[in-house]
Formats: C-alpha cells, sequence, structure tokens
C-alpha cells in the first residue's frame, strides 16, 4: 500500500505494526530532516502517529505542551499531535492550525483516531470490508488491500459526470468514502463514529467598515503566509489568477517586496519561443529580487 503512495513521499518511509493495527508512511522532508521520521510516538510507545501535511503553529503548541510537562524528543510538527493527544484527546485538532490528514493510534484503548483538516486541504479515504478498516492518502493505496474489492458505484460515477468532481464523502468505488474536512473519525471495539469538529459561519458582522475588513483581510493574509514559510528545505512560491496592484496603505507597503511584481501568461499551448523566454524573464527577475 505504501509502493502505491512513493510519489508522495519519495524520501523516506516507515511502519509500526502491532497487535491488530498497522501504519505506514512515505514521506516528503520538509521540517526536522533527520529525526522527523515517522510513525512518531510518545515518551512510553503506546501512542503513534502518522501526518500527511504541515502543523504551521507546531511551534507554539509544543511550547505550550512542554510548560505542561511533555517532553519532545525530535523538532518535527507531527510530534505535536501524539502530546496534544495525550493532554487535550480528539480535541487536539481545535488546537491545530494547518493543512494536514492523520492517523493515531492508542494502544492502551485500543482506538484508532483519524482526523483531516478544516477545509479538506488533504485527502483521507477509508473503507470497512471483510472485517478490516482500511484507510489511505489516494484511491490506489486502498484498492491495493486484498480485502477492498473494485465496485463501480454508478451513482458516484453520475456525481462525478454532474459535478465536474466527486463531492464528499462520496467516491467512485461503492464501500470506499472519503473523510470530510472538518471531521474525525475514531474506531474502538468494531466501531466506527464520525464526528464533525468544524463548519464555517456565515454570519455578517456590519459593525466594521470596509477599509477595516480590507485591513483585516491583509492582516490574516500576511500572517498566512508567514506560516508557510516555516521550513528546512527552500521555498517556492506560485500565484495565479489574482490582479496585482501597487499598494495604497502603510500595512501593505510593509510587506511588498522591494520592487513592483511582474505578471507573466503562462500557457503551455504556446510556441516553444515565447515559453522560453517567459522563463527566461522569470530567472532574471527572480535574481533581481533576491539580490537586493
Amino acid at each position: 500500500m505504501t509502493a502505491k503512495l512513493r510519489h508522495r513521499g519519495p524520501d523516506d518511509e516507515g511502519f509500526y505494526v502491532a497487535g491488530p493495527v498497522a501504519l505506514g508512511h512515505r514521506r516528503l522532508r520538509i521540517i526536522d530532516l533527520e529525526t522527523g521520521q515517522q510513525p512518531i510516538a510518545n515518551e512510553t510507545g503506546t501512542v503513534q502517529v502518522i501526518l500527511n501535511g504541515e502543523i504551521y503553529n507546531f511551534a507554539e503548541v509544543r511550547t505550550r505542551l512542554q510548560e505542561k510537562g511533555h517532553r519532545f524528543k525530535t523538532r518535527s510538527d507531527t510530534e505535536v499531535i501524539v502530546h496534544a493527544y495525550e493532554e487535550f484527546g480528539e480535541e487536539c485538532v481545535a488546537h491545530f492550525n494547518g493543512m494536514f490528514a492523520f492517523a493515531l493510534w492508542d494502544e492502551e484503548r485500543e482506538s484508532l483516531f483519524l482526523a483531516r483538516d478544516r477545509m479538506g486541504e488533504k485527502p483521507l479515504y477509508y473503507t470497512e470490508q471483510a472485517g478490516w478498516f482500511i484507510f489511505g492518502s489516494e484511491l490506489r493505496a486502498v484498492l491495493e488491500h486484498p480485502a477492498v474489492g473494485r465496485q463501480l458505484d454508478l451513482l458516484g460515477f453520475s456525481r462525478y459526470l454532474t459535478n465536474g468532481y466527486l463531492p464528499d464523502p462520496h467516491t467512485i468505488f461503492q464501500e470506499i468514502h472519503k473523510l470530510p474536512p472538518g471531521h474525525l473519525l475514531s474506531v474502538s471495539s468494531g466501531k466506527a463514529r464520525l464526528v464533525r469538529y468544524w463548519d464555517i459561519q456565515f454570519q455578517p458582522d456590519r459593525q466594521l467598515s470596509e477599509d477595516e475588513w480590507a485591513g483585516l483581510l491583509w492582516d490574516g493574509l500576511c500572517q498566512s503566509v508567514r506560516k508557510r514559510l516555516v521550513s528546512d528545505v527552500p521555498v517556492g512560491v506560485f500565484l495565479s489568477g489574482v490582479s496585482i496592484r501597487p499598494p495604497s496603505s502603510p500595512r501593505q507597503r510593509a510587506w511588498h517586496p522591494p520592487r513592483a511584481l511582474r505578471r507573466s501568461r503562462w500557457d503551455s499551448r504556446s510556441p516553444a519561443t515565447t515559453r522560453r523566454r517567459t522563463r527566461e524573464r522569470w530567472r532574471s527577475d527572480l535574481g533581481r529580487t533576491t539580490n537586493r
């Protein structure tokens, strides 16, 4: 099953097999390159976790947990999940800011705990068939298990043709589901329990002016970008589908790059010479920007 996910995690692999549970993980190294191998356990080895994604506020959560007496052995964002679970139980997901899908095994309670981030950036598929509970980051991994059938779900196929995609929790195969965004799933004593832990609230607040809302939006965007820049490897940025105009306030100028951003339209159907010139212009712009 993990071999089917090598393209998602080409840098490392890890396994935990004990009693009724087996966890497998493919890793793309971004944070804590040396000691962040997964699965990661608590101090006693009774709680094991594998993570697909990132916990952006892991440093803040780590500090709070250390103040409560938890001891960390890595610098990985994954390890905060283990100790946050020890401290807060299933409510640990409320403390995480990130894009994530993770699976946690609690040996003492003999329970499996799955969770997916609020907006569903990271996928998580699962099924219960022939006495097995099977999950994975992609359908191809789940289908690799010999107990999983491959019967086409005609209703799911119809949803795909209607919408152009498959809305959660549906898939194109019978008895295979997607964990919806903002949900957690716990499996214990042969019973699965699905719980929504977050939902967006559409409640208008007209106490602030349009300019005040614009300022809050900009502050939120800047804070979001800062959190995503935490990495032990080089970071690249792609911007698509946004019109860029010069900043109009001191707050914007504080985060605006030292020179005007240039927009380039990339079209794979363009002649090869056009694409080559676009790439050369991008390299030139990036070089001038980073050397200032």
